[in-house]
């Protein structure tokens, strides 16, 4: 499933200055030298990522959108992002290489930090086209490898205990996404009523200690291996925090609920022709890895999911009538709230 960032400061953001930015990285970055080339990716809307390319070397600059003093509390925290890549490295989950972190805001404007450029294949539609079907049961399930690895860590040994609250993830992830979806909300949606009603009733006790979570978790924030299907850097940490893991799996498999049509989804796909799994063996791979069970409570985590994506195409859909939306789908992008709150109710309601 490739959906956009969650809502925040919107307006696109100038591109940085590459003078500036190139001086700061000679006195920040071992071995680098000159003034970069700069190209923005396509993706990152919610924090713009540059490549920085010189004659030598490629590097990715990934910068908050706006200036402190423009953005709301905690959000677009790159320092985040920054610091959990940092605490991964050289373990089983891999982040791409990172460089340096500038807060000063005076160099180019606003903060950012550097990481290697990861040469080697992005996917961004599920069905994996122009592979063979046994490349894609690989591809899934090297991603289950790695989301699995990434639930199993224990925060504490990658310095990580205090990256969130590890109580109540449950009800403050609920209490947070109705006060998001309420101050964003332009028309009544029935399905997102029906669903701010029940999540509340009906949340899980959780699976465990809490562990770090992606939050983003999908094929298209993967670089695999040019050849092989292994991975060789996660990226976009924005939404990482501590939590229950099975939420941040749950957001990972709702591509299975969700029409090709909608999000390069799988619904109504034939699988097994493509050889790729169905939600059932994965999510029975990623049990087996984590030494799990895993009953009747999936069914809140999917809905609980789509409500969270709801209140994220509902934010869209408010900057994109206010006018201040970066994205240039962002009415197509909000349109789907609905269509989101209908797929999460109709699972609430066991359908």
């Amino acid at each position: 499933m490739n959906a956009p960032a969650v809502p925040g400061v919107s307006g696109a953001a100038a591109a940085p200055d590459a003078a500036a930015l190139g001086d700061w990285m000679e006195a920040h970055v071992a071995d680098f030298s000159g003034t970069p080339r700069l190209s923005k990716f396509a993706g990152g809307q919610s924090n713009p990522t540059y490549l920085a390319q010189t004659a030598d070397a490629s590097y990715v600059i990934r910068c908050k959108p706006a200036p402190a003093a423009e953005l709301p509390p905690g959000a677009h925290a790159i320092e985040r992002e920054y610091r959990v890549m940092r605490a991964l490295a050289g373990s089983a989950v891999p982040p791409a290489p990172t460089f340096a972190l500038c807060m000063d805001e005076r160099v180019i404007g606003r903060a950012f930090y550097v990481m290697g450029h990861v040469a080697g294949r992005c996917f961004t539609d599920n069905a994996l086209p122009g592979l063979d079907a046994a490349e894609r049961g690989a591809i899934f399930d090297e991603a289950n490898r790695v989301i699995a690895a990434l639930h199993a860590m224990d925060p504490g040994a990658l310095a990580l205990a205090d990256f969130g609250k590890s109580e109540d993830f449950l009800p403050r992830q609920i209490a947070r996404w109705t006060r998001l979806y309420r101050q964003a909300e332009t028309a009544p949606i029935p399905a997102m009523e029906s669903l701010l009603a029940w999540l509340p009733q009906n949340f899980s006790a959780g699976t465990g200690p809490a562990r770090l979570l992606h939050g983003d978790f999908k094929l298209d924030n993967l670089i695999f291996h040019p050849s092989q299907p292994r991975v060789l850097a996660v990226l976009d940490w924005e939404l990482s925090t501590l939590g229950d893991p099975l939420a941040d799996f749950a957001y990972h498999c709702l591509m299975w609920q969700i029409a090709p049509g909608l999000l390069h989804g799988l619904a109504g796909l034939d699988l097994a022709a493509l050889g790729i799994p169905s939600q059932q063996q994965h999510l029975r791979a990623y049990a087996a890895r984590r030494g799990i069970e895993i009953g009747a409570e999936w069914r809140f985590y999917l809905a609980f999911n789509f409500f969270r994506l709801a209140g994220i195409f509902q934010g869209i859909m408010r900057r994109a009538l206010d006018g201040t939306a970066s994205h240039a789908a962002a009415l197509d992008y909000g349109r789907m709230a609905p269509v989101m709150a209908q797929l999460g109710w109709g699972l609430a309601r066991g359908q």
